[in-house]
């Protein structure tokens, strides 16, 4: 089996060809400590996971783990499954660290760096929840719309509020807000999917583009 030291990892990070890093802890652990652009694939659901992540068996492959030996197993299921260019991390994340590399917590970090710095850039516009709550209370004209999943929205959702995933925001708010003036709301349960939703929203080509958008990022503690 191919193993690969963190250097060498990193260089292929940034040399412009197709890579999947795929780290072969469980979930928790994986959200815990993780390279940049790795993607969970855990063990135990490897069969599940893998195929539909790598459609392409000839994309060239990396298996990470923490060092234990689980990374090593998953290589060897991609192997079974038709995968043709596999290497392990020698040492897995603690070997990255040791190298001087960063490690992450959390999940989706990549599409979460990427709101940040939509925001950063763009000066999303932002209301916390007590306004927004106060903006109800006057009955101002505005729409909320919750830009999570279905089954994110059924679970809890801000008084008032539309389910409207992010796929359908851009196609939908012509429907739901079709008054310039209209204030439009746009929530997730934390930051990024708002902001991007925000955004899609404000850059509408359509003669409503300039709808004042705001994005509501919201901690799931709302009281109505």
């Amino acid at each position: 089996m191919r193993r690969i030291d963190a250097a060498t990892l990193h260089g292929w990070i940034g040399d412009g060809g197709e890579l999947a890093i795929l780290d072969a802890r469980e979930e928790g652990e994986f959200g815990a400590s993780h390279l940049f652009w790795a993607v969970p694939c855990p063990l135990s659901r490897a069969e599940l996971r893998a195929p539909a992540l790598l459609p392409h068996r000839a994309t060239r492959v990396v298996c990470v783990d923490d060092g234990r030996g689980v990374a090593e197993r998953l290589a060897a299921y991609l192997a079974g499954i038709g995968c043709t260019d596999i290497a392990v991390l020698d040492g897995g994340t603690p070997a990255w660290d040791a190298a001087g590399f960063v490690l992450f917590s959390g999940v989706n970090v990549p599409s979460k760096a990427f709101g940040e710095w939509v925001e950063h850039h763009y000066g999303t516009e932002s209301v916390d929840p007590l306004d927004l709550q106060s903006w109800r209370d006057a009955g101002r004209d505005m729409v909320v719309l919750d830009s999570r999943t279905f089954e994110e929205f059924e679970r809890m959702s801000i008084p008032g509020g539309v389910s409207v995933p992010g796929g359908e925001l851009v196609y939908r708010v012509g429907d739901l807000a079709p008054d310039p003036a209209t204030l439009v709301v746009v929530n997730c349960a934390g930051r990024t999917r708002s902001i991007l939703g925000r955004k899609a929203c404000a850059r509408r080509a359509s003669p409503t583009r300039w709808w004042r958008c705001a994005m509501a990022p919201w901690g799931g503690n709302w009281r109505d």
